[in-house]
Parts: C-alpha cells; structure tokens; sequence
C-alpha cells in the first residue's frame, strides 16, 4: 500500500509540469497512491468554482497534496485560489527553500546561497478583511476609529486590516524554530517592521523573542524588514531560517528566489497540523500551454520535500541529487537554464525531467 497523495493538477502549464513531477517521484521507487485532481479556470469553466469541493475533500483525506500552479480566474470570489487552499486547510506555515544549485544562471554564483523562508500564512493583511471606498460601512468605520481616538483617515480611502495574534505568531515561530532543530539549521531570523508597527509587528517580535527562550540551542536574531532586503542581497550567506508574517513573507520568498536563479527553482510548501500542500512558487503561464518548454524544477524540487514530509528522506535526497547533477551538467534542462535563451540544444519539460529520473538510475 502506497502512501496517498492527491495530485492538483492545475492549469496553463499545470498538467505539463505535474506528469514531469509525477514521473520523478514515481522514478524513485516509493509507493505513491495517486488522487488526481483537478482545479483552476478550466474547471471554473465547467463547474463554476476553481476549486471543486472533491478537490478539498480529497486534500483532507489523504493529509498530503503536490500541486501545480493554478490561475486564480478573473472576477469570481476567490482573491486567489492558492490563499484559498492555505485558509480552508489551515496549512498555516509556508516554507519555502532557497538553495543555489551550481549551473543555475545567476548574478549570485559566487555566493553561498542555502536559506529557507517561513512565512505566516493565515494572518496578516492577507485575511482579507477590507473596505472598499465610499462605502457606508467603511464610513462608519473611519468615523468609529476617529470616535476611539484614532488618526483621522481620509473619507476617500480604501481600508485593509492586518491583525497578527500571539497564538498565530506562537505556533510560526514555533515551527520555524522546529524546523531549524530538524534539519540542522544553527540561525533563526524574526523579520518585522516593529520599529512603526507597534501594536501588530511589535507583538510579532515580542512572541518570537518570547518563543526564541525555549531553543537555547539555536541562535536567534531580528532584522527589520527593509534591512532585511538589503542585508539578503549583500550577504546571504549569514542567514538560515527566517520567519516572518504573511505580506513579508510573499515579498522576501520572491527576493531569496531571485538570489538563486529565479522562480524556476524555487519550491514551496504549506504545513498544517491536519496537511500539507506542495507547490512550485510560479504562475501557471498560460501563453505556453502545450508547448511543453518549461522548467520542470520547481515542482520536482517540491516533490523532494513532499517526500521528506512523508519521511522518504534517502528517496528525497536522490531526487534533489538528481536534479543537482542535470542542473550542472546543464545538457538536458530547458530553455531558461541555458546560457542564452534562443540556444537550440535547449530540451522540454518531458526531456528534463526524463533525465532527472535517469540521473537516478
């Protein structure tokens, strides 16, 4: 009996780079019962929702999901289909692996680029709470901040509400520190803006300094946010685990991916108490649907840590090898991985990943 694991296949490029993931976990020689699923604007087309009860209640079943990406469809209810996913499963911690492999094209080749960004995933702005302009409620809202002694706001303003708790920023912290503890990591960096923020990043810091007094094992630090980015591109190579709230973390997870050749290479995961969900950080690319040229590596790189979640590790460490040594040899990787975009010997999302599972044998 396999372990079951549903299979998101997604849309745009989606279904292209799921066969290529699936085939390379399925190379490795562990038993994976396959729930394959569909989601995204091909289903919103036929259903009327992206995200079909069946492909929720098959997550919840088998606890595990590699997902490719997904097209959020213009003008329906869902602000993005990945943050739906995240919220209805409460997969509260996003993980996302930044590690530089030689042969990736990169302005940081020299550097020593190997961190991992946690990032809060239910909080923050990104709950959703909003008030449109000119509406009553938001009206009264403002008039109401005014009434509690607040700043007055411009009546013509939007308003977005960010609110951070103790226990959501406990439980991240927690497992940023948990996961430094596993896999041998030394440094965990809280990223805030408490500095102007008092009350929401304030206590983010606060509770992760708090958090910070129980692993006396592992090195703590704080940066704020926008030193944090300078500090990412001058030298990465100090930093280990950073955790951080929901807005910082979708903006840092893109500047750490952009430190190691781009969203290409870039895996990600979502963990829950309940579940957990892997995804490549990209978009679905529609304009290449059926072109069958892009680079698989993400979603590969996502199925590693799929596999080292369901404790596969000697299987997870041949998978990410393999994926190492075709990115070195630079022969069999796609299009964006060569040299020079236009360079004909570039193969397809099949052909690389044909050769990764090769790399195995």
């Amino acid at each position: 009996m396999g372990h079951a694991v549903t299979l998101i296949t997604g849309d745009g490029v989606g279904p292209e780079l799921a066969e290529a993931a699936r085939m390379c976990v399925d190379a490795t020689g562990v038993a994976i019962d396959w729930d394959v699923q569909e989601a995204g604007v091909d289903v919103m087309e036929r259903l009327g929702t992206p995200v079909p009860d069946a492909v929720i209640e098959s997550c919840k079943r088998t606890g595990v999901a590699l997902k490719a990406p997904i097209t959020t469809p213009v003008g329906t209810g869902f602000r993005s289909v990945n943050v739906h996913l995240r919220q209805v499963l409460d997969l509260y911690a996003c993980v996302r692996p930044c590690k530089l492999y030689p042969g990736v094209r990169t302005l940081f080749a020299n550097s020593k680029v190997d961190l991992v960004v946690v990032r809060e995933n239910t909080e923050d702005l990104y709950i959703g709470i909003e008030f449109e302009k000119g509406k009553d409620e938001t009206l009264k809202l403002i008039d109401t901040i005014k009434s509690l002694g607040g700043k007055a706001i411009k009546p013509d303003s939007g308003i977005s509400i960010k609110p951070i708790s103790v226990s959501g920023t406990e439980r991240i912290v927690t497992y940023a520190f948990e996961y430094a503890r596993k896999h041998g990591r030394k440094k965990v960096t809280s990223v805030h803006k408490a500095n102007i923020l008092k009350y929401s990043d304030g206590l983010f810091l606060e509770v992760s300094r708090d958090v910070a007094k129980r692993y006396t094992d592992i090195e703590f630090e704080d940066r704020i946010v926008d030193n944090m980015c300078m500090q990412l591109v001058q030298k990465p190579e100090l930093y280990d685990v950073l955790v951080m709230p929901n807005l910082y973390g979708d903006i840092l997870s893109d500047l750490c991916a952009g430190l190691v050749g781009g969203l290409g290479v870039a895996p990600g995961a979502n963990i829950g108490d309940k579940g957990a969900v892997f995804e490549a950080t990209h978009g679905s690319a529609p304009k290449y649907k059926g072109q069958w040229k892009m680079n698989p590596t993400a979603l590969i790189l996502s199925a590693v840590l799929m596999l080292e979640h369901l404790g596969e590790v000697e299987a997870a460490r041949k998978l990410e090898n393999a994926v190492a040594k075709v990115i070195a040899e630079g022969k069999f990787v796609t299009y964006d991985m060569k040299p020079h975009r236009d360079d004909p010997t570039a193969v397809g999302t099949r052909e690389m990943a044909k050769a990764i599972c090769d790399a195995m044998a």
